[in-house]
């Protein structure tokens, strides 16, 4: 038997083949949007890529089941449990539910409607029949059944998420019921996505053991309880997430070959960003973002979560170019990667030559300012520096400092309330790879005197128990 898993690690998410050894036909289920690492992987073990199936309306992403198919010519199936739902697949595809079945060789995929994450949510069961034609060997559970917890159901709204959630209770109670302890369990997500809430970090599990330490599959929870539980804690939905939704539901264009694998001269783009033209996104870490970039760039480095945030705070308004050190194309390549995975698909190019091209050719560069967290303690409570805290609502409810005005990095897009483009300001998140994204964000804005505290919180804290220290030894 054949089962691949595929990792984005920027967005945290699986996707499949699975295949019987000795037969050339293989399935790829929830394929990511730059489908080329599919058809290479079958041109390179001399596969045929037969079937192409998606769990679900993804949110998170933008799928590559369509291309896919269009390219290899294989049956695109996807759930006909869309039918009259809000989000409903507009393109062509075959219809499949609950109990259809594909068979390749000795191996069988039979289809579980498991509704809760989204209304037409689909599981597939594998069976290896050269080892049992009655015991599955695995489960691929897309967004429904993850490592240590389950599928968010709020996606669709507030009037929706609380009847998905119930949906949820009977799929964990009725769709698991009669699967062995045995099957292993392949989710469509690991820790770091905003799918669900506590993944554990795992890829994969096995039924027995989540029946055992999965809190939500607790048989002893009534309805009620289940739902108020997987309610709570959920984290803050990307507000591409939505739109992800209507791409996948109107069907994503082709992105094979890659867009914005062009070279452009820097002047020319110096050019197009005096004209507000275009979007650069620098992929450089915070420290060389703040030495010297281009004015009004959003700094996301590609060492980073850097899909999510370019997915997540990235005008829709204009191109976007990238810039790195040295305009490295294997860089480069990863960013656009990573972009159009969240529906990101408008990029022009990027600087020839990168940022060293860039200062070599004596264009104008912006500075970000950078303090140590001892500096920016003092300023803050010295009234010379507001301080802004950027992290998510959690983190900074469990550590927060109370001259700190709270603005999640997204929300930093229409201003920080409180803090005037004139003020001084100091951001902060965990680390400093967040503040930069959020203080790029506000100079963009206009905001000229904000500046990115090295560190983030950790280095805040420790400053503070060093000024303790100080101030002990001074009495």
């Amino acid at each position: 038997m054949i089962l691949e898993r595929f990792v984005d690690p920027g967005l945290s998410q699986h996707s499949f083949v699975v295949g019987c050894q000795g037969n050339s036909e293989i399935a790829v289920i929830d394929p990511q949007r730059d489908v080329d690492v599919y058809l290479d992987y079958a041109r390179d073990n001399g596969y045929r890529i037969a079937y192409v199936m998606d769990t679900h309306i993804h949110a998170d992403f933008a799928s590559g089941a369509r291309e896919l198919a269009d390219k290899t010519g294989a049956r695109l199936m996807l759930s006909g449990h869309d039918a009259g739902e809000h989000f409903e697949v507009q393109f062509p595809h075959e219809d499949i539910h609950e109990g259809d079945r594909v068979e390749i060789g000795n191996v069988r995929i039979e289809v579980r409607h498991t509704p809760g994450h989204t209304p037409e949510h689909l599981m597939f069961v594998v069976y290896d029949g050269a080892r049992s034609q009655t015991d599955p060997v695995a489960l691929i559970t897309g967004d429904f059944l993850f490592v240590g917890s389950l599928g968010r159901p709020d996606l669709l709204g507030e009037d929706a998420k609380r009847e998905l959630a119930r949906q949820m209770f009977r799929s964990v109670r009725e769709k698991l019921a009669d699967l062995p302890d045995g099957v292993e369990v392949h989710p469509g997500h690991g820790a770091g996505s905003a799918c669900g809430a506590g993944m554990a970090g795992r890829p994969v599990s096995t039924l027995g053991y989540e029946r055992r330490t999965n809190p939500y599959l607790d048989p002893t929870l009534s309805e009620a309880d289940f739902v108020e539980k997987l309610l709570h804690g959920l984290p803050e939905i990307p507000d591409f997430y939505p739109r992800n939704k209507g791409i996948n539901t109107a069907g994503p264009k082709n992105v094979i070959p890659l867009p914005g694998m062009v070279p452009l001269e820097p002047s020319d783009v110096a050019r197009r960003v005096r004209a507000d033209e275009v979007t650069v996104i620098d992929l450089r870490d915070p420290l060389a973002f703040g030495g010297g970039h281009v004015p009004g760039a959003l700094g996301i480095g590609i060492r980073g979560p850097f899909a999510n945030w370019a997915g997540w705070v990235t005008p829709d308004d204009k191109p976007v170019i990238l810039v790195d050190d040295t305009g490295d194309p294997a860089v480069i390549e990863e960013a656009v990667r990573g972009m159009v995975r969240t529906g990101r698909d408008y990029i022009d190019g990027y600087v020839r030559g990168g940022m060293a091209a860039w200062a070599e050719t004596g264009l104008p560069l912006e500075t970000l300012g950078q303090l140590d967290a001892g500096q920016a303690r003092e300023a803050v409570q010295h009234g010379e520096m507001k301080l802004v805290d950027v992290r998510t609502p959690a983190e900074y409810e469990e550590d927060r400092d109370d001259a700190a005005i709270h603005r999640p990095v997204a929300e930093t897009r229409d201003g920080v309330p409180g803090v005037e483009p004139e003020d001084s300001a100091a951001v902060i998140c965990g680390s400093g790879y967040r503040s930069t994204v959020a203080a790029s964000i506000l100079k963009r804005l206009g905001h000229r005197r904000v500046t990115n505290v090295v560190g983030g919180m950790a280095a805040w804290n420790a400053a503070s128990s060093e000024a303790a220290d100080r101030w002990r030894d001074a009495a």
